[in-house]
């Protein structure tokens, strides 16, 4: 598939799919067999978008808001069975239980790449990964320093580091890179395997006729390589420390405000530099999906910036961001870059004004709508064609979860403005988001399978069983695929 701008895809009429690669089922890795088994039943549904969340290396408690990289690829999604064909493992080294650690086979299947030994299948090869080498040496380079470092470090943030690690210092640098040639060989492999199995996903995806939607966090986590390789492009101090801190002020939703963690960008060095550090995260997300979500897009007109030397989010205080004159670059850059603005919460007319100016698609989400209100910009009526509109998100409840624990009198509210006796939840609230004049229509497969909060994917706030839900096969079954399909084609959503 193939469009002449990103304007195609925000006008055309379409349904989708949000779950994260880390749902599948997958013992070895989720990239081969699992993820193709997923695009198949998002064909034989109908479905022509899968949208994920950030890809990118997770800390330990696995949220994938907060990566080791902004632009790295996650090497717990690498499917080590597909090695077997390229001739880097045996079907031996695989059984399980395995001899090996999933850590010795990356070591093993490197040792054996860099032997010549593997096959060279579909430009697997040695050619290949110079090409990616060269392609993406601007992050590459200091992501597989800053992971190795971290290794040897037992993983400790990078401020607590060596000072002469942790500042950089030349030599040090290179007596590391000297001593540990094998180790950051052995990363780089993983990084080049991961965007092998990620790129050949996609193909299968496009020939299927699926797009990959992705997502990327506004703010990158501090113990993050771009952060350690581009202090000067965040507010710290001279060790590192963040100066001030990222977050959102009081409000209804939570009545403390919240405290993130993730430092600022010093947004004034970044357009010395014409915003190259970002543009380049934009260009290594473009290599890896067909449309892409910024979260927290309003942090763009206006951040809320908390002092580190007093932390509570209510200390905290409103600064401009870079506005017109980031996005202005963006898009010089990249004329059809395919950007969605993620426009949740309280957003304030300037934002919403910064969104419209560049004609970016917004979020709107079924469940948001029911507050009473009937200017609520979530509830059907007051939808927008180019806009995406959601059941929930990963932040929500399921839709059935959410519906079972409404009051009394909202549900009423709910099933009378949906004309529906609320028997069979989730369903019609997905057929009315179906309905919606929103171009595209995006279900977590949660909801499509009909599950209540037992397999919620996150709650905000919270750091216990976050992240680990996980899909089975048999509940993705022929049924589903043509009720789901026959909604597609009534509501016009297939291309």
């Amino acid at each position: 598939m193939t469009y002449s701008s990103a304007e195609d895809l925000f006008s055309i009429r379409r349904a989708g799919v949000l779950l994260h690669p880390t749902c599948l089922p997958g013992t070895w890795g989720v990239l081969g067999a699992s993820a193709r088994t997923f695009v198949d039943f998002l064909a034989d549904s109908g479905l022509t978008i899968w949208q994920t969340l950030p890809i990118g290396p997770t800390h330990p408690d696995l949220s994938p808001y907060q990566s080791l990289s902004a632009h790295a690829g996650n090497p717990h999604f690498i499917d080590l069975s597909e090695l077997v064909d390229e001739g880097l493992l045996t079907e031996e080294e695989l059984v399980l239980p395995a001899p090996h650690t999933r850590h010795q086979l990356f070591t093993l299947a490197a040792q054996r790449f860099f032997n010549n030994e593997g096959k060279g299948v579909n430009g697997f090869d040695q050619a290949g990964y110079q090409r990616f080498r060269e392609t993406n040496g601007y992050w590459l380079d200091d992501f597989c320093l800053f992971c190795g470092i971290r290794e040897v470090q037992s993983s400790q943030s990078w401020l607590q580091w060596p000072e002469s690690l942790r500042d950089r210092d030349v030599g040090a640098l290179q007596d590391f890179i000297d001593q540990s040639q094998s180790r950051l060989a052995r990363i780089r492999f993983e990084q080049f395997l991961f965007h092998h199995q990620w790129q050949a996903l996609r193909d299968y995806a496009r020939r299927k006729g699926v797009l990959l939607f992705g997502d990327i966090p506004i703010f990158v986590a501090h113990d993050s390589a771009d952060v350690w390789a581009n202090r000067h492009l965040f507010k710290l101090d001279d060790r590192g420390e963040s100066t001030v801190i990222a977050g959102v002020p009081p409000d209804y939703f939570s009545p403390d405000g919240q405290h993130w963690g993730n430092p600022i960008y010093n947004w004034g060095a970044m357009a010395l530099e014409g915003y190259r550090w970002w543009l380049q995260r934009l260009e290594s997300q473009r290599q890896l999906f067909d449309l892409i979500r910024i979260d927290h897009f309003r942090g763009l007109q206006a951040y809320w910036e908390i002092p580190a030397k007093t932390p509570e989010p209510r200390f905290g205080y409103w600064v401009p961001g870079p506005a017109e004159h980031f996005l202005e670059a963006c898009f010089t850059r990249f004329p059809d870059l395919p950007l969605v603005a993620e426009n949740l919460g309280i957003i304030s007319d300037d934002v919403e004004q910064l969104r419209k100016r560049f004609r970016l698609p917004g979020m709107t989400v079924m469940q948001f709508g029911f507050d009473g209100s009937s200017d609520n910009p979530h509830l059907l009526h007051n939808h927008h064609p180019r806009d995406l509109v959601y059941t929930g998100t990963h932040d929500n409840d399921t839709t059935l979860g959410w519906y079972q624990s409404l009051d009394d009198h909202t549900r009423r509210y709910v099933n009378a403005y949906l004309g529906v006796s609320g028997d069979d939840m989730p369903w019609s609230v997905i057929e009315a988001a179906f309905r919606s004049v929103c171009s595209l229509a995006i279900v977590p497969m949660q909801d499509f399978l009909g599950l209540g909060t037992e397999a919620r994917f996150n709650t905000p706030g919270t750091v216990v069983n976050n992240w680990v839900w996980q899909l089975e096969w048999n509940l993705c079954s022929q049924d589903l695929s043509r009720k789901v399909d026959e909604l597609v084609q009534q509501h016009r959503r297939l291309p």
